[in-house]
């Protein structure tokens, strides 16, 4: 059941009635059971991989908490008789106690996310090896079914798991509460990552009803809608046609390639957040932002800190910083250290890090060697561009004028240029993405920009002007969102006005949204995650 489709907005105006009329104190349980129906709809055999990662992840996350209760406990009755040493050994015991739940469940549930994603993978690489050596024999491939969102519900339940194990929050003692942290029908698809300590301030609340709060959750989602429907399904034909036929669409239709798959990557994804953060609005409850005008971003680490903000943060707090501190780094820092000097010592540990975490972040993304050298590629600017800082900083003291708003704006237009030349590895195979990208140079065909070749895409005169408006509007409401939140200011404003805008952007979709046949509107990137 797609986000876009009649029967989603069906299920969300049932959900939205029933959640305001029924007695306050039921109303979480209503949002599980639509949960466990929205789920449904993607195929009732994966409802075993969520109850799995539901049960295992609160049976731990109860177990580790009661251990922590019985620690203090004993720790606090038998604080005159034990040594300094005896406590230490006994929360030495403990925490390794604490640690085999993490370690177990975590491992179980990445493991099942794991078999299902990438043993297919696994397989074809096997394979390749095997044929290289002359092997003629193929291991046949599993197409295991990936569950819808399993990705997210995953990551998202280790990350509480882990939350727990290190005392930020309190397990959740409640079975069929935490089934709703982990299932939230909004966010299941593509995200947000939410942590606990966050939603579940809201989640659990009793909500009544607020016709102003309802109205600013459905404008979200009606925006929301645009990007997805107007923009994103309409230049997704253009992109599809381009990426199809590789030996056609080489030079210029690279650059186009570029350009329009990153204006569909981002009003799709950012059009189903909005979609999903304005479902929950609606229903009283807050779901953390997870885009901050990332195409406005000077460098790629601050596009990285601005794109995707609860995976970024999530790969950064459960893997980079817990393997940062671990013991076989610590060692290779001290290594390092004292066979290549303190400089180096500092770095490789740090760079070995990012490796670790750039390479789940790559293959999180899909199980193709595509991703995975996306994610290794990003790491790489990463890294040189930390090298390079001194020299950054020495050149901007040099010429001043490099501070100003003229330069920021080359380094914006500079980064928006990079991420469009790593979004190739999202469009095509590696060796394809490499040949695709010297055809700029070597084929001269330039001239299609402007002798009407682009209208052979699938996409009419009229489609590249609805385009180009539906940018110029997402532009312009990115900068107004600078100044604070456009819907406020909007809500300041008289009924007319109100009225005029908020109709009119529904007209918007309602009359040039992209609309399959029958309406099958095509699903969100992120979904395939």
């Amino acid at each position: 059941m797609l986000f876009t489709s009649y029967s989603f907005i069906g299920f969300l105006a049932v959900v939205l009635a029933v959640y305001y009329i029924i007695p306050k104190r039921f109303q979480w349980m209503l949002l599980l059971l639509a949960s466990y129906v929205f789920y449904l709809f993607a195929g009732a055999e994966y409802l075993v991989y969520i109850i799995a990662t539901t049960v295992t992840v609160f049976i731990a996350g109860v177990c580790i908490d009661n251990n922590f209760t019985r620690q203090s406990g004993y720790l606090k009755a038998h604080k005159e008789e034990l040594s300094k040493d005896e406590k230490k050994a006994y929360k030495a015991k403990q925490k390794k106690i604490r640690l085999y739940w993490l370690v177990g469940c975590v491992i179980f549930n990445l493991g099942i996310l794991a078999v299902l994603k990438y043993t297919d993978f696994v397989i074809s690489n096997i394979n390749g090896v095997l044929s290289a050596f002359g092997q003629t024999g193929e291991i046949s491939f599993l197409s295991l079914a990936l569950p819808m969102g399993i990705s997210f519900y995953t990551f998202q339940a280790v990350g509480y798991l882990v939350d727990v194990y290190r005392g930020g929050v309190k397990a959740e003692r409640n079975l069929f509460k935490f089934a709703l942290f982990v299932s939230f029908f909004p966010q299941l698809i593509q995200g947000p990552i939410s942590r606990f300590g966050d939603l579940s301030k809201t989640l659990y609340g009793e909500h009544s009803f607020e016709s102003g709060t309802v109205s600013r959750g459905l404008q979200r989602v009606l925006w929301g809608y645009f990007k997805k429907m107007v923009i994103a399904d309409r230049v997704l034909v253009g992109v599809n046609t381009l990426i199809a036929d590789t030996g056609t669409y080489q030079g210029a239709y690279v650059v186009l390639v570029m350009l329009l798959y990153t204006l569909e990557l981002y009003s799709d994804f950012t059009g189903g957040i909005d979609i999903t953060i304005g479902i929950a609005e609606s229903l009283g409850i807050k779901v953390e932002e997870n885009f901050n005008r990332p195409y406005f971003s000077k460098s790629l680490k601050e596009y990285w800190r601005r794109w995707h903000i609860s995976m970024g943060s999530w790969f950064r707090d459960y893997i980079f910083y817990p393997l940062s501190v671990s013991r076989p780094v610590q060692s290779l820092s001290k290594f390092t250290r004292n066979h290549f000097g303190i400089a180096v010592g500092k770095r490789i540990p740090v760079y070995f890090c990012m490796l670790v975490t750039w390479f789940a972040t790559g293959i999180w993304h899909g199980a193709s060697w595509n991703f995975i050298v996306w994610g290794l590629s990003n790491c790489v600017i990463l890294m040189v561009s930390e090298e390079l800082e001194p020299l950054y900083e020495k050149f901007h003291e040099r010429f001043p004028a490099t501070r100003g708003r003229a330069y920021q704006a080359f380094e914006v237009l500079r980064t928006f240029s990079l991420i469009c030349l790593l979004h190739l590895f999202d469009c095509y195979s590696v060796s394809n993405a490499f040949k695709m990208f010297a055809s700029i140079f070597t084929v001269h065909n330039w001239s299609i920009l402007f002798d009407g070749s682009v209208l052979d895409l699938g996409l009419s005169a009229l489609d590249f002007g609805i385009l180009a408006a539906g940018v110029v509007i997402m532009l312009s409401v990115s900068l107004l969102q600078r100044r604070g939140s456009v819907r406020d200011r909007i809500s300041r404003r008289p009924y007319p006005v109100r009225f005029v805008v908020w109709y009119g952007l529904f007209l918007i979709v309602l009359l040039v949204g992209a609309y399959g046949i029958g309406y099958d509107a095509s699903q969100f990137i992120y979904n395939q995650f």
